[in-house]
């Protein structure tokens, strides 16, 4: 019997579901999201994929992403959570940073913190900068204030206790007694989520691993059980912000690591999928049903650790991702001044576009594809779902009533407006990142990213674009490919003038220890590797300055350098690189040290791709309407595009999960991994 993995990514709108075997064989499928229930969508995957005779106990490893964590910060349900601090410093999360959200805003209203002030209890106990201790913690009080924290209905603690990135006896300390004593209260303390200088946003960081961590342990509990009724006794893993995996058991007790995960798995699909095409400058445009989301691959996936969720920053490692627009279930609407806006509102996966029929009234970007016949609504996910092309008019009737326009001129018009926000957005950001995108290939995917790729592409100049297979279950295919992947800190801030002969070397293996033993537990648990990695990185800046900079550093001392030398010649470069100009007699502090550890796993076999026909199959010819006139476009499946006919847009491209529009003057054509290459029409 072959085996399989199994790799589930659970978005807004839809569950993206890929399966792979041994021989690189793929099932790609879509599955409506549940909300209310995450893991019952991954339930009804399972009863699907029986429906292909694909059976539970044949899955030997099963990895998946979730939004639940992330959803529940940004919509506030989660547990009621008190907070434990260092005597003194009880307005941690109310002073923030004292940064106004809108400088030109005098009326702004400042973010409400996650844990009222009330459920913040201060604790009389001290160490120093240097990580010595000044006062003992006092075990009586600490009791007291927790007893009184769970009077206050609270179910989970955070413990965050000044300078515990240099010492953690104390919090250590705080927190066996409180799972001793009060074993019904989720609890953790910053030094075991992420130990980095940086009150508030160590605190914070603490903080949001225990708002969202019991409801994560119950979803874990609640998926493993339900996917053993179910005949499945694979390894369960989930995904982390920072692009690797890691056990579900672990999840549960670090979910903050898991927030950002779901755009992660589709920035490190789409890496793979760039390696396989031999392609080393790729951005990534990813659009689902909610969102746009884009990210930057020059040979691999940058990352950041001034990341943003909601109204609160994260500073964990995770791969730089950014939104620039709305996905295919925003809502179109009109402003007070008579403008059409498309988004940020979303009709979500219920009741959805109005062309689903479930009660959805408003129009959304789908509805648009619809209304310009871009989209064939009996051939919506292969034909598995039907639309309505009827109330897809209703709703863009009413909507462009106001504005004197017809259903069509509508639906043009919100698909003008979304890419000019986009373009907006987009042209921005890649200036920020200092890179001209007409020198990289757009890759697409999400469920609406190839239908709208190259829309964007032509607005901003992009004259190559990448459709990989199955595009819309590309954050699933990331899961598959993952590696196992964790990053570990130590707070330094020496200057180079103070550091000692061997110390980075000393604090790096250090970090490295860490690693190693996190990387034996996990792989334990029946994860087989093929080798395994660090890399090592130290955030510096110039002494005096406000911000640093994170630079790569070898594994080893460069020839004819010690390491710290080393590292103070990467960041002057790196600094000129960035700024053009540098201070090479300016002394340079160390903040921040880091090491990341990677086992990387074992691939699956290049995808099976059908063979290609010389020429390209044109099964039909669409009447569309499109940039405000009539076109007859060619229809093609995915398996007729030939490798060598190219196949002048407009061109609609239909698969299961996606369908891919290539309006006038661009070109495609398929290469040998089975993706679709395309190219402004010279």
């Amino acid at each position: 019997m072959s085996t399989y993995r199994l790799g589930i990514d659970i978005g807004g709108t839809f569950t993206d579901v890929m399966l792979t075997d041994e021989a690189g064989h793929t099932h790609a499928l879509k599955t409506p999201s549940v909300p209310s229930a995450p893991e019952q969508a991954i339930f009804n995957a399972i009863e699907q994929l029986k429906e292909r005779n694909i059976q539970p106990a044949a899955v030997e490893l099963f990895v998946h992403g979730t939004t639940l964590g992330v959803n529940t910060l940004i919509e506030r349900n989660g547990a009621t959570t008190g907070l434990l601090v260092t005597k003194g410093f009880r307005d941690v999360l109310e002073i923030r940073r004292l940064r106004l959200e809108n400088t030109t805003d005098l009326y702004g209203d400042k973010t409400i913190p996650l844990v009222p002030r009330y459920l913040v209890r201060e604790v009389d106990e001290r160490m120093l900068a240097s990580g010595r201790e000044y006062q003992a913690l006092d075990e009586n009080e600490l009791r007291i204030e927790v007893q009184a924290l769970v009077k206050e209905g609270v179910t989970a603690i955070a413990v965050s206790f000044l300078h515990a990135y240099h010492n953690a006896a104390h919090e250590q300390q705080a927190v066996e007694l409180i799972r001793r004593e009060f074993p019904q209260v989720f609890v953790c303390s910053s030094s075991e989520v992420w130990p980095q200088q940086r009150e508030y946003e160590r605190t914070l960081v603490t903080v949001m691993n225990a708002y969202v961590g019991s409801r994560m342990s119950e979803y874990f509990r609640g998926l493993l059980q339900g996917t053993r009724e179910r005949g499945m006794n694979a390894q369960v893993l989930s995904t982390m912000s920072n692009g690797g995996v890691m056990t579900a058991e672990r999840a549960a007790a670090e979910p903050v690591k898991t927030l950002l995960s779901g755009p992660a798995s589709g920035v490190i699909g789409a890496t793979y999928v760039a390696r396989m095409a031999g392609m080393d400058k790729i951005i990534t445009f990813d659009m689902g049903g909610t969102s746009v989301d884009v990210a930057l691959i020059d040979g691999e996936p940058a990352y950041s650790t001034e990341n943003q969720i909601g109204d609160f920053p994260v500073i964990i490692p995770a791969v730089d991702v950014t939104a620039i627009g709305a996905g295919g279930g925003s809502i179109a609407w009109i402003d007070s001044a008579g403008v059409l806006k498309v988004g940020p509102m979303s009709a979500g996966a219920d009741p959805g576009p109005a062309c689903y029929g479930r009660g959805g009234e408003q129009a959304t970007t789908t509805d648009a594809y619809v209304q310009l016949g871009i989209i064939h609504p009996d051939r919506f996910l292969g034909g598995g779902m039907q639309l309505n092309p009827e109330l897809s008019k209703q709703a863009l009737a009413a909507l462009g009533s106001p504005l004197g326009l017809s259903p069509t001129q509508t639906a043009q018009a919100i698909l003008d407006v979304a890419t000019s926000n986009m373009y907006a957005q987009f042209t921005p950001l890649m200036a920020r990142k200092g890179i001209d995108p007409r020198d990289y290939t757009l890759l697409a995917y999400g469920g609406a990213g190839p239908t709208h790729a190259f829309l964007l592409a032509r607005e901003v100049g992009i004259t190559k674009v990448l459709i990989p297979p199955s595009p819309g279950t590309l954050c699933a295919t990331g899961c598959i490919v993952a590696d196992l992947r964790n990053d570990f800190v130590h707070t330094l801030y020496k200057s180079g003038d103070q550091l000692q002969d061997g110390e980075l070397e000393q604090l790096y293996a250090r970090l490295a220890g860490q690693g190693q033993r996190w990387l034996e537990e996990e792989s334990s648990r029946g994860i087989p590797l093929e080798s395994t990695y660090l890399l090592y990185s130290a955030d510096m800046r110039y002494e005096g300055q406000a911000f640093d900079i994170e630079v790569q550093l070898p594994a080893h001392a460069e020839e004819g350098w010690g390491w710290i030398q080393t590292a103070i010649e990467r960041f002057h470069s790196q600094y000129e690189s960035i700024f053009g100009i540098s201070q090479q007699s300016a002394p340079v502090s160390f903040v921040n040290l880091r090491v990341t550890i990677v086992g990387v796993t074992r691939k699956p076999a290049g995808s099976h791709q059908p063979l290609r026909q010389t020429e390209s199959k044109v099964s039909d010819f669409r009447l569309i309407q499109f940039d405000g006139a009539e076109w007859e476009a060619n229809v093609v499946s995915r398996a007729s595009l030939s490798l060598q006919e190219w196949l002048s847009g407009p061109v609609i491209v239909e698969e299961y999960d996606t369908t891919v529009f290539v309006p006038p003057g661009y070109r495609v054509q398929a290469d040998k991994q089975g993706n679709i290459v395309g190219e402004v029409e010279a």
